[in-house]
């Protein structure tokens, strides 16, 4: 083991240092932050085989470029459709490979994606808040932002070679713009409407996007009730709807507490998806029970579960995988 030192000659807005993220201090009024799409994020981590808590740099759709100026890794990038490059390779958002001094690492935007996710063998140093390095962006606190010209220093670095290739794609089946959702908690301020309007309507994700939230443009939900609600705490993926109609999505930073109220909940597991979709791609709510969405849940953790199973294990060792393939097409047996 060693430590690399690796410098940023650019990165994009919204690039920043994270991990999971601050649990159990939201009565505080701290978000949680971590990962936007926290499926990727532990995806990243258990490829290259680290903790799924350890400390990732999450790249957002204006990318990001280290110059590896001493030691060599393994990491792992996964998230999006990301274009990366280390050295003279190029590949997509998927893949386990390694840096060493002298090459340079560029990720760009590629055909779909606003959040990709760099992990190392190793330990990247990041300033703690609260006991995480998640960085909270209104704010800063946490291990911060990544700027060009700053310096990157991954303690304990590790080459795996029994990791290294391709990671396999999680993938859904469903239309990529079609998000469970569940109606509530105040959909009661809402005439028939304007639920109607969101059960049926078509939306699509507007420039009004960062990690505290987006804003959609589509059919106005505007509240039928007075908004003289008290503050109360408020969830990620809650759909909060101001007085002019427009319905904004709480994302990863959201505020602990609001107001305005909450026309409908985005399904935990379909945030993930949900905040891949770029600014004005389409995007329709397919509104259903609490009871039918635990049930989908439980059914995608459990094909989760096991696709996590096998990213963790690896590909195993170089002799291994030579042993597992037929080197010699058609030669079957003695001749």
């Amino acid at each position: 083991m060693t430590d690399v030192s690796l410098s940023v000659t650019h990165a994009g807005p919204l690039v920043t240092i994270q991990d999971s993220g601050r649990r159990g201090l939201a009565r505080f009024g701290v978000p949680r932050s971590g990962p936007m799409d926290r499926n990727a994020f532990d995806i990243a981590n258990l490829a290259i085989g680290n903790s799924s808590k350890a400390t990732v740099i999450e790249v957002s759709a204006g990318g990001l470029t280290l110059d590896c100026k001493s030691g060599e890794a393994s990491f792992a990038v996964y998230g999006g459709g990301f274009n990366v490059s280390v050295g003279s390779q190029k590949f997509s958002s998927c893949r386990v490979s390694r840096i060493e001094a002298g090459q340079k690492l560029v990720i760009q935007p590629g055909p779909s994606g606003n959040w990709t996710y760099l992990a190392f063998a190793g330990n990247i140093v990041a300033k703690q808040w609260l006991g995480s390095a998640a960085t909270h962006s209104m704010s800063g606190f946490g291990g911060g932002s990544v700027h060009s010209g700053s310096t990157i220093e991954v303690r304990g670095a590790d080459i795996r070679d029994s990791r290294e290739g391709e990671i396999p794609l999680l993938v859904s089946e469903r239309p990529p713009g079609e998000i469970d959702a569940v109606l509530g908690p105040q959909d009661r301020f809402f005439a028939e409407e304007s639920i109607d309007n969101l059960k049926t309507g078509s939306f699509n994700l507007t420039n009004a996007f960062d990690r505290m939230g987006v804003r959609l443009s589509g059919p106005a939900l505007i509240p039928s009730a007075k908004l003289d609600m008290p503050s109360e705490p408020i969830v990620r993926g809650s759909i909060q709807v101001a007085g002019d109609g427009v319905a904004t999505v709480l994302l990863s930073d959201h505020q602990t507490a609001g107001g305005y109220p909450k026309i409908a909940t985005v399904v935990s597991d379909d945030i993930d998806r949900l905040v891949q979709l770029r600014p004005q791609d389409k995007l329709a709510f397919n509104v259903i029970t609490a009871e039918d969405a635990l049930k989908r849940i439980r059914a995608r953790h459990n094909v989760r579960v096991k696709y996590i199973e096998a990213v963790a294990k690896g590909h195993g060792s170089l002799p291994f995988r030579l042993l597992n393939e037929n080197l010699i097409s058609g030669v079957v047996g003695e001749p």
